[in-house]
């Protein structure tokens, strides 16, 4: 049998990564972070266990980048739905709407997520991190009509971390309509764009009060 070429091994860990990722998502919503271990993990990929140490520092790493995989993913898929578009409102508009909607269908993954950046080693720099940032970094940039709006991603992303955390609070979480509402007023986009939700109260809250507008309006 002749030996398999790199690009063959190359997709062979790529796969075995994404396994991870992926058996890290489902573990942890089914059972929670505290209740999964490394070796659950493993065994749900069909992978090694020492995968996990070639690929990652350790759980909490491996957890990071599975979040930020989904949030990618997630991302990825509400800016190229259908219609296409290149407006810079309606996929600002889109990428809230995902970020609000996968802390609402994934609670205790996200809770966890926001938990452990909180922690002392803050946000793990990864591919899939990388990739989510970029596709914030692009938005704000079709948003803005700039090629590096640096400055206005780092605002985009932390108005997103405080909207997720503001739904996640155990016990008093804020209304998503009312987030969203708070979100697009500053934005200056209409209640319309995006996926908005079915029922009229963040129309309600929107309406009869000053919106500010994007620099380049």
């Amino acid at each position: 049998m002749s030996p398999r070429s790199a690009s063959v091994n190359e997709a062979m860990r790529r796969r075995s990564r994404e396994r991870l990722l992926q058996a890290t998502v489902d573990l942890v919503e089914e059972h929670g972070y505290e209740a999964t271990t490394l070796s659950d993990i493993t065994e749900r990929a069909g992978s090694a266990r020492g995968l996990v140490s070639y690929y990652f520092s350790g759980k909490r790493a491996l957890l990071q980048s599975a979040v930020h995989r989904l949030m990618a993913q997630e991302l990825a898929a509400a800016l190229g739905c259908e219609p296409p578009t290149e407006d810079g409102r309606e996929l600002l508009a889109r990428a809230i709407d995902a970020v609000l909607g996968l802390t609402q269908s994934h609670t205790t993954l996200m809770r966890t997520h926001m938990a452990s950046i909180l922690q002392e080693e803050g946000l793990i720099q990864c591919p899939e991190q990388q990739r989510l940032a970029a596709l914030l970094r692009a938005t704000v940039a079709r948003y803005y009509g700039a090629a590096d709006p640096e400055e206005e991603y780092r605002l985009l992303r932390a108005l997103l971390m405080g909207a997720t955390v503001a739904l996640l609070l155990p016990g008093a979480p804020m209304p998503v309509a009312r987030l969203r509402a708070e979100l697009f007023q500053r934005y200056g986009l209409e209640w319309s764009a995006g996926a908005p939700p079915s029922d009229d109260k963040g129309r309600e809250l929107s309406q009869g009060r000053p919106v500010m507008r994007s620099p380049l309006s």
